[in-house]
């Protein structure tokens, strides 16, 4: 196990599978405040301001058990269009 801190660190890299641009120019991975982050960014286009990287950071969720159909609860009841007041 290394000693090194990762927290509020974090890298990206050229993203080898962008097909559109609107897909990120960078992805990667970092942490804030000990959680984990996918990270993106975009390369600014040829005359926007400023001219450094748009970036989005997204939680990552681990242990998060996928959705399946138990899990969604279906409600199969008439709506009621009366307001109380």
């Amino acid at each position: 196990m290394s000693d090194f801190d990762n927290n509020n660190r974090g890298a990206i890299w050229p993203n080898q599978k962008k097909e559109t641009d609107k897909h990120p120019d960078f992805t990667g991975q970092g942490q804030i405040d000990n959680a984990e982050y996918w990270i993106s960014a975009w390369k600014r286009r040829q005359g926007d301001n400023p001219k450094g990287p748009s970036l989005r950071f997204s939680f990552q969720k681990k242990d998060a058990p996928a959705p399946t159909q138990d899990s969604v609860a279906v409600v199969d009841e008439p709506f009621n269009d009366d307001i109380p007041f």
